[in-house]
């Protein structure tokens, strides 16, 4: 069967950036901080985790490059917010998949039914 998808080639390189962004446990730790506290200081997120700032920040310029967070600088701090915007590409795919789900459990209940219908 041939997979027919309705994301667009575009949003198909960003939702692999995305998905390899979200795929490491300290990104996704950084933006579910970012998620729940907002907007914060690269120093302020280095602080949860047992690694140097310099890693931190790595971490975060993956999440930068995937779109997932934003940056900005004031005076000589980075500040850091997260973007839920681009989460939608991945909501779409798995709607894809769940409406592939649905027609295939439509079809299983179709043979299901008729071979009950069969057995009276």
């Amino acid at each position: 069967m041939l997979f027919t998808h309705m994301v667009e080639l575009k949003d198909d390189i960003q939702l692999n950036d995305i998905l390899k962004a979200a795929s490491d446990p300290t990104r996704r730790a950084l933006l579910t901080l970012l998620a729940q506290h907002g907007p914060s200081r690269v120093t302020a997120l280095a602080q949860h985790f047992d690694m140097s700032l310099n890693s931190v920040s790595k971490h975060i310029k993956v999440l930068e490059r995937a779109g997932l967070v934003l940056r900005r600088t004031e005076w000589r701090e980075h500040i850091i917010e997260v973007q839920i915007e681009p989460l939608r590409l991945i909501d779409l795919w798995f709607s894809e998949l769940r409406s592939i789900w649905a027609m295939r459990l439509e079809a299983l209940d179709e043979i299901l039914t008729k071979e009950t219908a069969n057995d009276d």
